[in-house]
């Protein structure tokens, strides 16, 4: 049995995870106090997530549920740096952008998500359970799902997800932010 068109596929996924990496950041927020997204008050509250970098002068793309709301944001980069981050937010998308003091840093490349189809491979990379730099691979299971999601810090009280990307790639509570890439190491969107 001739086994290595398997080996080289398992080689290309070993390969794209590398060649990403350095632009998958850990986030992590924290604030004295809250709501957690039931709307219930919460003291020294804070949580783990995973960001994107866009540009290399220090813009980080993560969900807005990560960061909103925090007093502290702190990006940590693959290489092990921190930093102090400034946060902006989208609520309504979900989105927020975050502003490191850093320069020369490894940016992301990103696709064209409306071409994704059903059935192509990705991949996400993430901080699932504050396991930073943890990948998963799966496939593009479906395209234009809707969701709408409980969020009690929102003056609405809940999210809305028009456009999302169905994945079977593992999404775990910390992978919120982080990038989902095609297998030309390309984000086609973000991971909530």
């Amino acid at each position: 049995m001739d086994l290595s068109p398997l080996k080289n596929l398992d080689q290309s996924f070993a390969a794209l995870a590398e060649f990403v990496a350095p632009t998958v950041v850990q986030v992590r927020a924290e604030g004295q106090t809250g709501r957690d997204l039931f709307g219930n008050t919460m003291d020294n509250i804070g949580g783990v997530g995973t960001g994107v970098i866009f540009r290399s002068d220090g813009w980080i793309i993560t969900n807005d549920h990560v960061v909103g709301g925090f007093k502290n944001v702190t990006v940590i980069l693959a290489d092990g740096r921190e930093f102090k981050g400034e946060v902006r937010r989208a609520t309504e998308s979900d989105i927020a952008v975050i502003k490191i003091d850093a320069k020369n840093l490894t940016a992301a490349s990103f696709a064209d998500s409306s071409v994704v189809r059903p059935g192509q491979f990705a991949m996400a990379v993430g901080s699932p359970f504050d396991l930073d730099k943890t990948v998963t691979f799966g496939h593009i299971s479906a395209k234009n799902r809707f969701r709408t999601i409980p969020d009690q810090r929102l003056p609405k009280g809940y999210r809305v997800y028009p456009d999302l990307i169905q994945t079977d790639a593992a999404i775990n509570q910390g992978t919120s932010g982080g990038p989902l890439f095609n297998i030309d190491g390309e984000v086609i969107g973000i991971n909530s």
